[in-house]
């Protein structure tokens, strides 16, 4: 077992970190592209009205609890010790996808069952997610941190693409396998990190925040949740944004959020230090990350619709493969990120941060310009190009960003610094979910049911029929493609098929009917989706040039006192410290900088 000190000591504290942070991204993807595998084998319809909400919780219920609890289980291990969370985090994350994998039950029981324990996965995950960062920055010195940081942050992209190529070809053989696949590599890491891994930062002696914790808990999960239920059809509207319920959830979390922002001002030891938000290159680096996670998101959600729902049908697909063939077509895009990241890195431990983070967010909104130009039936060589530039210019962003964010905080507070980070990066997936496909709905709602109903009534199908297909709300057919789906046969119905001429039947039936139908409509709302994304990464870029104030130099080699503090330029570290968090050097007690191998 290595020492702290020794030199092969941060490559396996990154070996290890890294295996974390891709399970727990793989898990988020691989889950997403197997859903219809899930669904049908818990013998479940996902498309019945009374079931959407158990496809909208399976999709994001992972993402928003580990968008709420990464900063409490970050700020945890700053007291307690990152590594001894992080390593709980494994153990759980591993025991949960036993139990995902053995699932009892059919219809809504079952799909409750993988619910509540993937609740519980996103647990483990946060835990992963949260410390996994900063263990890297205490095993790292600031020469090499950028690289470090660089292979675990693309991972961890690459990893929510890399699931979508895994959970398509295990979805395939049986759904169960999508969460058999975690075990082996969870019980590796698990033994691994507890044999490995040490506690080399700076503990931080607080008190819990319970009312921090309890407060920011329920605000965003309100928030969250209202953003999810907001999708979904209400009361005759084609989304829910008017429902007392999600509006409830939108004013009500977002009045529990102010309190919690009060609360963080007025407690000795606070979960969220909002003092750090003084500093202009952290507050400017989560601004651009929560931008670019929430563009990013989006453009993962409408290539998947886009290739199962129009381009792969087009090409022949049967619809019952295109999950699969969907993540193969996006290998591009992950190829990308693995090629930039890692260089990124390395370059901005060598050039600096700043340029790399603003270039990799501009190179990306030059992307979505060309994917603009796309028609909706493109030509794949161009869209693999457009995609593997996206991914160069994710790549180029990710590393860099980090490397700033995580730069610019004190070494006892990296814990915290990293959960937040991850808090901002989590959220913008959920928004992008909600914000996107609420664009794409209103995209549609305005040409689709007169689209539909003319197209349906040209082949046979009686006015009335065709009428009430065209009423059914967009979200429906935008979830059918998203699930590899045709969903004309299931919205038109055995009996109605059966009364119509064999030809019309087959061609409503067939690949390319659905796919001309909605290429217009779509391709309307696509262009909303992409112009918003440009609009984000471009304000991205701009906020990754702030400069703010670094954060206090690292000691090499510090002597150490009986006590534990520094003895040599204990007062111009107390005050850079001070300085770093937004205090007068005088208002601040001395805290101890993190140094190797030395504890508070």
């Amino acid at each position: 077992m290595l020492t702290v000190d020794h030199p092969r000591y941060k490559w396996v504290a990154l070996s290890n970190t890294t295996l974390g942070t891709l399970l727990a991204t793989i898990n988020s993807s691989i889950v997403l592209i197997s859903l219809p595998a899930i669904f049908k084998g818990i013998h479940l319809n996902a498309l019945e009205p009374g079931n959407v909400s158990y496809l909208l919780w399976m999709l994001m219920g992972y993402m928003l609890v580990t968008a709420v609890l990464v900063v409490t289980l970050g700020r945890l291990g700053d007291m307690y010790g990152r590594v001894k969370i992080y390593n709980a985090g494994f153990a759980i994350f591993t025991l949960t996808s036993v139990i995902l994998a053995l699932d009892p039950f059919d219809g809504g029981g079952g799909a409750l069952w993988l619910i509540g324990w993937r609740v519980l996965q996103a647990v483990g995950g946060a835990m992963l997610m949260a410390n996994s960062a900063a263990i890297i920055t205490d095993a790292f010195s600031a020469k090499q941190r950028g690289m470090a940081l660089g292979v675990n942050i693309v991972a961890a992209l690459a990893g929510s693409f890399i699931g979508l190529v895994v959970g398509g070809v295990l979805a395939e053989w049986d759904w169960r396998s999508v969460f058999w696949v975690n075990i082996p590599l969870g019980i590796l890491g698990t033994v691994w990190a507890y044999r490995s891994l040490h506690d080399t930062g700076v503990r931080r002696k607080a008190k819990i925040d319970w009312w921090g914790n309890a407060t920011f808990a329920v605000g965003l999960t309100a928030v969250l949740a209202a953003i999810t239920y907001g999708i979904q059809p209400y009361g005759g509207h084609t989304m829910g944004w008017t429902s007392p319920w999600v509006l409830t959830g939108l004013i009500g979390g977002g009045l529990v959020l102010v309190a919690f922002g009060i609360i963080e001002t007025r407690v000795a030891d606070p979960m969220f230090p909002l003092a750090l938000f003084r500093n202009t290159a952290f507050t400017s680096g989560n601004i651009a990350s929560l931008l670019s996670a929430v563009a990013r998101g989006g453009l993962q959600f409408m290539l998947i619709i886009w290739l199962q729902g129009i381009w792969l049908p087009l090409h022949g697909y049967d619809y019952e493969q295109t999950p699969l063939w969907a993540g193969i077509y996006l290998v591009p895009l992950t190829i990308g990120f693995l090629v930039a990241g890692p260089l990124a890195g390395a370059l901005s431990d060598r050039f600096g941060p700043r340029l790399f983070a603003a270039g990799g967010l501009l190179v990306m909104a030059g992307s979505f310009v060309g994917m603009l130009l796309l028609p909706s039936d493109f030509n794949y060589a161009v869209f693999a190009v457009l995609i593997f530039v996206n991914g160069l210019g994710g790549g180029l962003f990710a590393a860099p960003n980090t490397s700033l964010v995580m730069s610019s905080v004190p070494a006892n507070m990296r814990g915290a610094a990293s959960g937040m980070r991850a808090t901002f990066q989590n959220a913008g997936q959920v928004l992008s979910i909600g914000l996107f496909f609420s664009l794409m709905v209103a995209g549609l709602a305005g040409s689709l049911p007169s689209t539909l109903s003319s197209g349906l009534t040209a082949q046979g199908v009686s006015a009335a029929t065709a009428d009430q297909v065209a009423q059914i709300p967009p979200v429906g057919t935008l979830f059918a493609a998203f699930l590899g789906y045709n969903p004309i046969a299931e919205l038109l119905g055995q009996p109605t098929l059966d009364s119509l001429p064999t030809q019309n039947a087959d061609t409503l039936t067939g690949l390319e009917f659905f796919p001309r139908l909605i290429s217009g409509p779509f391709h309307d709302g696509l262009v909303i989706v992409f112009w918003l994304a440009i609009a984000m990464t471009v304000i991205g870029a701009l906020a990754s040039l702030l400069r703010g104030k670094p954060a206090p130099k690292e000691a090499e080699t510090p002597e150490v006192a009986a006590e534990g503090e520094f003895v040599a330029h204990e007062a111009e570290l107390a005050s850079e410290l001070a300085e770093a968090q937004g205090l007068a050097p005088a208002t601040r007690v001395a805290e101890p900088i993190d140094a190797p191998g030395v504890k508070a």
